[in-house]
């Protein structure tokens, strides 16, 4: 087999990432991230979760899921409501508006990915592991951080040697 067929297999799988990113945002007028905040909200308790419930749920730092809920809030598509009885805490909850917006998208490349993988045997799985270990670390991107999430939307940028550094004084 020719290295280039599994080097076009990848920029496939990045290009449909990127593509489904674009497409949402033009279509629906948000994120996935900001999709996926509104799942995790619509299949919550109340329809409700703090900000640090998403943020874990999201694997995303604490300034991203602010502006992600800011940016969901002056869409009318979640509010925030004051925790009854701690008003220290606050709610946040999904709006009729973000419920209405969510049961006219499709399910997200990640989703349809997560569904048929459950369907594979264990030792499938555990290929399928195997050989993506083996190209992050052939394109030695161990150290980058990365959500479970498919968002299409970081981009990956060479760390320095100052950072790579860091990286390996951490572990």
């Amino acid at each position: 087999m020719n290295y280039t067929t599994i080097l076009i297999k990848v920029r496939r799988i990045v290009r449909s990432i990127n593509l489904e990113s674009k497409k949402v945002q033009k279509d629906y007028g948000v994120s996935i991230p900001q999709m996926l905040c509104l799942e995790y909200l619509k299949s919550s308790p109340n329809y409700q979760a703090t900000q640090k419930c998403i943020r874990d749920h999201l694997k995303l730092n604490s300034s991203t899921v602010t502006g992600i809920i800011s940016r969901l809030e002056k869409k009318g598509l979640l509010a925030r409501l004051p925790k009854i009885g701690d008003r220290r805490t606050t709610n946040i909850t999904l709006t009729s508006k973000g419920d209405d917006m969510l049961k006219n998208t499709p399910d997200l490349l990640q989703q349809r990915l997560a569904s048929k993988l459950s369907k594979i045997s264990d030792e499938d799985l555990e290929n399928i592991n195997d050989a993506l270990d083996l190209l992050v670390e052939m394109l030695e991107i161990e150290h980058l951080e990365a959500s479970p999430m498919l968002t299409g939307e970081e981009t990956i940028m060479t760390p320095t040697r100052e950072e790579l550094d860091d990286h390996s004084e951490s572990m």
